[in-house]
């Protein structure tokens, strides 16, 4: 008797356990559960914790409350003004309605990506390519909007959308490159126009102050010989400006005046020179009595030339 009553106890302990394990159902802090029936949705949501249900009779499903980072596979379109590219983006949403979430559609987590997807293409659509590289803040609320107006019927609420990375054709992008070069360039020389006006403005005041002071202008140079010299190069250029001989000549004593000396007049009118033959006879006639050089140049001692030139040397200095 008393083992029937101990096989007893042993086969409704064994019972018990095999009834709790199948019944006990542990729902984590991030989750929600739901209690289904026979098939029909109990009202009561079970929170995080322990919790038992009827087995073979009740059946529970839990519902992630995270957020759900969600990546659209990049989709292709042609914008408004007729470029071709590439866009993918991500979407970051939540369950609030866990009811909703598991009732109201099959998988939401499916349908929000097949939302975005169309919502993305339906932007690309509608925007310009400036708009899309520059503008991302107004298209990512755009997006967000449009994605979240169907979501929340389902359970679920959009909490972000991003747009990452736009993909351009090649031609695209090297045109988009020289145009970007060429509005670089103007600048550069929009820049150096400017500097060019202001340098030539200060060169402009630095000459008057040197058209007062002509020594300015020789210091100026010393400085620039200086500089250049430092360089420790064999070849020195020295510009010689115009304006400094014009100084070393104001600055040079005038020459003294030479006794003027009476010559006889010319036989011809008074209006007139002396002619090429009477050139030629006073320099033949100089060359009369003219002093020797010797070897090194000056003249010999008492060696005079007595004897006229030849005839055939007068003709020639006459011609």
């Amino acid at each position: 008797m008393v083992e029937e009553l101990l096989t007893a106890a042993i086969a409704t302990g064994v019972g018990v356990a095999v009834y709790v394990g199948a019944a006990a159902r542990v729902v984590k802090q991030y989750e929600r559960g739901l209690v289904f029936r026979f098939g029909r949705l109990r009202e009561e949501v079970r929170g995080p914790g322990f919790t038992t249900i009827v087995p073979l009779v009740e059946r529970l499903r839990k519902v992630n409350m995270q957020i759900v980072t969600l990546p659209v596979p990049a989709q292709e379109g042609i914008t408004r003004d007729n470029v071709t590219v590439r866009v993918d983006a991500v979407v970051y949403f939540k369950v609030v309605d866990p009811a909703s979430a598991i009732v109201a559609v099959e998988d939401y987590r499916f349908a929000v990506s097949q939302m975005a997807q169309t919502s993305l293409r339906s932007i690309i659509g509608k925007s310009d390519l400036d708009d899309l590289l520059s503008n991302r803040e107004m298209l990512n609320q755009g997006l967000e909007l449009m994605i979240d107006s169907p979501a929340v019927g389902w359970g679920v609420q959009i909490d972000r959308v991003e747009i990452k990375d736009v993909s351009l054709p090649e031609t695209m992008k090297r045109s988009m490159a020289r145009q970007a070069e060429a509005d670089r360039e103007r600048r550069a020389r929009v820049i150096n126009a400017d500097a060019e006006l202001q340098a030539s403005h200060k060169l402009a005041e630095a000459a008057e102050v040197m058209s007062e002071q002509p020594a300015a202008l020789q210091l100026r140079l010393l400085h620039t010989i200086v500089a250049v010299a430092a360089e420790k190069n064999s070849t020195l250029v020295l510009p010689f400006p115009v304006e400094l001989l014009r100084f070393l000549e104001r600055s040079a004593p005038p020459p003294a005046a030479a006794p003027a000396r009476e010559e006889p007049a010319p036989a011809g009118p008074a209006s007139e020179g002396p002619g090429p033959v009477e050139v030629a006879d006073a320099a033949a006639d100089a060359l009369d009595g003219a002093p020797v050089p010797d070897a090194l140049g000056g003249p010999a001692d008492g060696l005079m030339l007595d004897a006229p030139p030849p005839e055939e040397e007068r003709e020639g200095l006459r011609d």
